[in-house]
């Protein structure tokens, strides 16, 4: 081997030799025990940044330690192509979407290549490509035949400048992003996946999911928000048989229910203001609030507002006449839209009874004292005994609850029922860069699906955005015209929304499974044996619609009899983020590296000359002028030095802080191994192994050897149950410091053998971590096969018992010293050996020794 660790020469040299031998392609071994291994996959936004790496990374070292112990793997990676972000980027670079898309994937390919990670790039795929995208416009026909994919007119964010529909991401404080114009919701016919009807099932598997972190199950409990109850029907007065439904889990407050809000969407608005003095507030009222977010995190900030309708509707349990109102905190996206306000018993109604002069009915009253209306400071929420309720008076609230709802049911006012904060799926997007969907808009058949043979419909990638990036689609008549499949009248139009890029990465996982069938949306035999994923790994910031959607989506397959399973993913790492501290200068804002000077030892801003400063460390972001570019430290330090770093610096599951001097440490600890390797070589590469019980080994070479078997076991433990690659690499090292400590004479018994073993065993230990590095050490043991077709190593159960145990000394239960002693030593020899121990004698002094407490094999303490 060379004298001088090279990592430029050693990983393309490796990289090119893994590739030749297709190491990384698999198939299906029935007879063999597969392991699905699968990251996240990326947008191809251009460039790889430190985020992928330390995910992609953390993959890779499961992917190939899994090899090493047998598995058949699975470890595939393609592109989540589809979507805004590649519209955006061709509006700014003034290019196609389609040409930004595919040229990016090149760059991140070859990229991802150059830090070694063991993908099976035949597998490799893109959601934008025609054979892809062909399925899920299949399964959408499917969907639709089973009343699971339905139309209906939704509220979506328009920017009339821009004549086009934003996502939530895309408006910025009320104003569109590209022309700062107001932004305002307007109604539109949108296709929707109806997941509510999964709702029940979904929530119930998420506490059978032990596999996941308990704070991503949590999240997606709460996003399915379970709530149980009462739905109430209040009708509205005047005559028009309307009914107002709403539901509470606080059925025991009805008698209390004094006025009724409703969702400035709620289509009941305008119809009861119609024709009377409130109409133009109400209007104005709605308008205004179709230019605010009308998310639920939002409207939790507003003040609590509204505009009386001027219409009343009928309270079905104390009879009386209560006015209707439509208020900016009642939201089409909870319960029905409408809220049934009990102002003594919630803050939030209270707050708006006393801003707009409503009554107040208490009918809860405390346990500690009575309750009245005019006594009232804030709203009472907790628990008592039933008032101004009629016949539940003197009942227990929680048992009026009960019976409340059956006097409901029983007079077909309402019933007991189950809410959930989910919501169905909305999948159209008035864009251009997605899935076609596959439907036709007749003039005499009305909405029609494509017949599957027409599939795939394909998106035009000829055709050019509109000004403001506006799809061109609906005003592409190559694509729009289209012949109605059911009656053949000419005029028909295309669909032209296409589909929310999630649709794509709630499948692609299966895809890879057999990425070319061209009879389906996958093999179900190729399915079958390596599905589900069995370690999932990606950011928290999908904890909810992408790990959710996915679920639904495998459950529509389930129920299709397409796969046998319900949940997609076994096990799911959620990594942290990668971090570093920002720079910043009072009047330029954030500094890049380039901008800041120090000649005086504190950073100032090269541009105007201010005293910079030096921010809290926060997650990398171009915004933030704080990302370091990988290509940066692959040329500088190579792959192997990088995975070290991002796998040694902090647990998978915590934020990542970067550190210039993190990078320096790993570079010199493989250069370190390599020195050791070098230098030892001609003793060790022709012996093989030594591998027997350590019982036949005495002094310096025994306690090395045992001392790798220690380590094998730390590291297989920290990567088998805890993904711990941090306290894994420790151990490692410790054994390196080992081997240069290692003194045994030159002539000593199976000395070079056991050092080989050590080397050896090291070497496979990070084999998975920095893999060319290995390669090329593992190459100059002598050894012909790639070090990925090796066996991890093992450990021998009686090589992990001490023959010296390490002795704690206290004085007054202070640590003072320590020594080593035989395993078989008795307490005696404990106490006197402590006892005469010289740091223990400082503290002791002339102080007369009033005990000795000896814990057997762990510490002695002398209480002077």
């Amino acid at each position: 081997m060379q004298e001088k660790y090279n990592p430029g020469m050693t990983e393309s040299k490796w990289q090119q030799s893994w590739e030749d031998d297709r190491l990384f392609q698999v198939e299906t071994q029935p007879d063999k025990e597969k392991y699905y291994l699968l990251e996240m996959f990326p947008y191809p936004s251009g460039n790889i940044h430190m985020g992928h790496v330390r995910n992609y990374t953390i993959g890779d070292v499961v992917a190939r330690y899994k090899r090493m112990r047998g598995f058949n793997v699975l470890h595939p990676m393609g592109w989540d192509a589809f979507g805004m972000p590649a519209e955006n980027a061709a509006i700014a670079n003034k290019t196609h979407p389609a040409t930004w898309t595919y040229q990016n994937i090149d760059n991140m390919r070859a990229q991802l290549k150059k830090i070694g990670f063991s993908y099976d790039w035949d597998r490799e795929l893109a959601t934008c490509r025609p054979e892809y995208y062909r399925w899920e416009q299949w399964l959408f026909l499917k969907m639709v035949e089973k009343g699971l994919a339905y139309r209906k007119e939704s509220y979506v964010n328009w920017c009339d400048p821009c004549q086009t529909v934003l996502a939530n991401e895309q408006v910025e404080a009320g104003l569109c992003w590209r022309c700062g114009k107001e932004v305002r919701q307007k109604k539109l016919w949108q296709w929707f996946f109806r997941i509510t009807d999964y709702a029940e099932d979904l929530l119930v598997h998420c506490d059978k999911l032990p596999g996941w972190p308990e704070k991503v199950i949590t999240m997606q409990k709460n996003w399915i928000g379970k709530s149980t109850g009462a739905e109430i029907r209040f009708p509205v007065i005047g005559g028009s048989g309307d009914e107002i439904s709403v539901f509470t889990t606080r059925q025991d407050t009805v008698f209390g229910a004094t006025f009724m809000c409703l969702a400035p969407e709620h289509p009941l608005v305008s119809t009861l203001s119609k024709g009377t003095e409130q109409a133009p507030e109400v209007d104005a009222f709605v308008d205004r609030m179709s230019r605010q977010d009308r998310t639920a995190k939002a409207v939790e900030t507003f003040e609590k507002e509204g505009v009386f309708t001027g219409a009343f509707c009928l309270n079905p349990m104390s009879g009386r006449e209560i006015p209707i109102y439509t208020a900016n905190f009642a939201l089409m996206e909870y319960g029905t839209g409408a809220v049934m306000c009990v102002p003594a018993h919630d803050q939030r109604d209270f707050d708006f009874a006393r801003k707009y002069g409503l009554d107040i009915i208490v009918v809860v009253n405390s346990e500690e004292k009575d309750l009245t209306a005019e006594g009232l400071t804030e709203a009472y929420t907790g628990e008592g005994v039933m008032i101004n309720s009629g016949s539940y008076d003197g009942m227990p609230n929680r048992e009026a609850m009960e019976a409340i709802a059956r006097h409901l049911e029983t007079k077909g006012l309402g019933k007991k029922t189950v809410s959930y904060r989910l919501r169905d799926w909305g999948i159209s997007r008035q864009r251009y860069w997605g899935a076609p969907i596959p439907m036709i808009h007749c003039p005499a058949c009305g909405v029609v699906p494509v017949p599957e043979e027409d599939l795939p419909i394909l998106l035009p990638e000829d055709a050019n955005l509109l000004e403001g990036g506006r799809s061109p689609l609906s005003e592409l008549a190559s694509f729009a015209q289209a012949t109605c499949p059911k009656c053949g009248e000419e005029h028909a139009r295309r669909e032209t929304d296409t589909m929310d890029t999630f649709v794509e990465s709630s499948w692609y996982f299966e895809r890879y499974c057999s990425p070319d069938y061209d009879e389906g949306m996958f093999d179900k035999k190729a399915v079958d044996y390596w599905m589900p994923v069995d370690q999932y790994i990606g950011g928290v910031e999908h904890a909810i619609l992408h790990l959710l959607y996915s679920r639904f989506y495998t459950r529509v397959l389930n129920d299709m009899g397409l796969v046998k399973y319900k949940e997609p993913f076994t096990c799911l790492l959620t990594q942290g983020m990668v971090c570093k501290e920002t720079t910043s200068c009072p009047e330029h804002g954030f500094l890049l590296p380039d901008d800041i000077t120090a000649g005086d030892g504190t950073p100032h801003c090269a541009i105007c000359g201010q005293a910079a400063v030096v921010g809290r460390v926060e997650k990398m972001s171009k915004s933030k002028k704080n990302v370091i570019d990988p290509n940066i430290l692959l040329e500088r330090y190579g792959a192997d030095t990088t995975r070290l770093f991002c796998l040694f610096a902090a647990p998978p599951e915590r934020d990542l802080e970067w550190s210039e001097q993190g990078v320096e440490g790993g570079y010199r600890f493989l250069n370190r191994v390599w020195r050791f390797a070098a230098n030892c070589m001609d003793d060790i590469k022709t012996v093989s192994p030594y591998t027997d019980s350590p019982d036949r080994l005495e002094g310096e070479v025994k306690k090395l050897y045992k001392k790798t078997h220690e380590t094998i076991q730390r590291v297989t433990r920290d990567i088998e149950d805890r993904f711990h690659f941090n306290t894994a690499i420790s151990a490692v090292m410790e054994l390196v410091n080992a081997l240069y400590a290692f003194e045994a004479p030159v002539d000593a018994p199976e000395r070079n053998r056991v050092v080989r073993f050590a080397v050896e065993s090291a070497i496979l230990l990070l084999a998975p971590i920095v893999p060319h590095f290995a390669e090329e050490i593992w190459e100059a043991l002598g050894n012909r096969e790639s070090i990925l077709l090796a066996s991890w190593p093992t450990y021998r159960e009686e090589a992990l018992t001490k023959d010296e145990l390490l002795i704690v000394v206290q004085v007054n239960g202070k640590v003072r010293s320590r020594f080593t002693a035989a395993v078989e030593v008795d307490e005696e020899s404990l106490r006197q050996r402590a006892l005469s121990d010289e740091r223990a004698l400082k503290f002791i002094a002339d102080k007369p020794v009033k005990k000795v407490v000896v814990v057997k094999k762990k510490l002695v303490n002398i209480v002077v």
